[in-house]
């Protein structure tokens, strides 16, 4: 792309000018209307409606914003990323969240609602092709630390803070596609097999997951999560399974069984081996897998997945080469599938927190944290489908995290030249490391508006 002059329009400087042109895009999908098309906030109207706020809380999110505070620097000091999402002002920070301790349950199945309609309308997820490839979903619990007096805040496990109050996040994860299916909050103490059943029925729901569709799903959840009573009930369901046993010392007395110890090659100090006992407790056959660390004391930590999967399935899904068929490759993949938990679903919760600040933005309101929770899961979808936008023309972005995605790609200073009200120009600094390759993602993006894309000095 060469330089142009620029024509003599209203010009506005921005430091997101990328987020103003995914902003763009993001607006003419009708996401911001789908939104407004589910959720009723009975609340007067002075200067900004209630969706307007849910809205600019919206885009405070998606411009990093580590809290709702946020909004007043991020948000109402740049016109122009205002006018990208339709706004032609921006609420005070106080006020936004005047809207969101006004919700109520009812707006809170409003906004899911509205969430599950622009999942199912734009995800790769929702699109899958499940008669060439696996549908994999991971299920988890996170904690979410907030003060004492908040709604339903109650001591729980919350890594690395004892005693901590808190609530819960429960998501289930589309891990091929790095979006989020289902996120709902739970009180403090909820631990994962008290709600996996609802989580999994509720992903089943934005899904629609068929029978046959159910049969290509994997679940790869926590160990929490493999208690024989919900393990039962996700193979009464058709699922593919892989997960860890719940009860501690039942893996310890299934672990004696093994005949043979194999190191790992990866893990120093890691051993794996086949259980041998009946899996009478069952409703459909599972394989088990013993794997034992050695702890600090010199002792065997030990666990045992549960699994569904045949062997050759899982060399496949481990990346294993087709010739690699003996028994202690297979053996090992099978770990190797489990430990992938950390690349899916638990970097994705992390991104969430170092990126959307998914744990700063807290509010004493149960139902307003439930607000905040599904805009949240919304911007983070949103983030992951811009990306995905963008990596069409611009490939060096394609395996950027959140964090990276904010701060390098959409964080760009730039200039916004608007006809009258309508965006005519976005002008992208040229010296920038990704200013080329994104000018040229972004002229293809805004092509159908019309919208030219340059570069030049600001």
């Amino acid at each position: 792309m060469s330089n142009n002059n620029t024509p003599e329009l209203n010009c506005q400087i921005t430091p997101r000018v990328t987020l103003v042109g995914l902003g763009v895009k993001i607006r003419q999908l009708g996401i911001l209307k789908t939104i407004a098309g589910y959720v009723k906030i009975e609340q007067k109207t002075v200067k900004d409606s209630p969706l307007d706020k849910l809205t600019d809380a919206l885009v405070t999110i998606l411009a990093g914003g580590q809290g709702v505070v946020e909004a007043n620097t991020r948000l109402r000091s740049d016109p122009a990323l205002q006018r990208a999402f339709g706004r032609d002002r921006c609420a005070e920070q106080s006020v936004i969240s005047e809207t969101l301790t006004a919700c109520t349950a009812s707006n809170v199945a409003q906004l899911e609602q509205a969430s599950q309609a622009i999942y199912q309308a734009h995800s790769g997820g929702y699109r899958h092709d499940y008669d060439t490839y696996w549908q994999v979903l991971e299920v988890d619990l996170s904690g979410q630390p907030c003060g004492p007096k908040a709604a339903f805040a109650s001591k729980g496990y919350f890594a690395h803070q004892r005693n901590r109050r808190g609530r819960q996040l429960g998501r289930v994860y589309a891990t091929l596609y790095d979006e989020v299916v289902v996120d709902q909050l739970y009180p403090g103490q909820t631990t994962l097999p008290m709600v996996l059943q609802e989580l999994v029925s509720r992903a089943a729901q934005v899904l629609e997951l068929t029978e046959a569709k159910r049969r290509r799903t994997i679940l790869r959840i926590d160990g929490h999560g493999g208690s024989q009573d919900d393990v039962n009930w996700l193979l009464e369901q058709g699922y593919q399974l892989h997960t860890k046993e719940y009860c501690g010392q039942r893996a310890r007395q299934l672990a004696a069984s093994v005949i043979t110890w194999s190191d790992d090659p990866r893990v120093p100090d890691r051993q794996v081996g086949w259980v041998t006992l009946p899996t009478t407790e069952y409703i459909a056959p599972v394989k088990r897998i013993a794997v034992r660390t050695r702890k600090r004391n010199g002792q065997w930590g030990v666990g045992v997945i549960v699994s569904t999967l045949p062997g050759a399935l899982v060399r496949l899904l481990t990346g294993c080469h087709p010739d690699q068929a003996d028994p202690l490759t297979t053996l090992l993949a099978y770990v190797y599938f489990y430990d992938q938990r950390g690349g899916g679903i638990e970097i994705g919760l992390k991104q969430d927190k170092q990126g959307l600040g998914v744990t700063k933005r807290n509010k004493k309101s149960f139902e307003a944290q439930q607000m905040l929770t599904q805009l949240n899961a919304l911007g983070h979808n949103l983030l992951i489908w811009g990306r995905d936008w963008l990596a069409e023309r611009c490939p060096a972005v394609a395996n950027f995290g959140l964090v990276r995605l904010i701060r390098d790609v959409l964080c760009l200073n730039g200039g916004v030249f608007f006809d009258d009200q309508t965006l005519a120009t976005l002008v992208l600094k040229y010296y920038d490391r990704f200013s080329y390759q994104l000018g040229l993602a972004l002229r293809s993006l805004l092509e159908p508006w019309q919208i030219a894309v340059i570069l030049d000095k600001v």
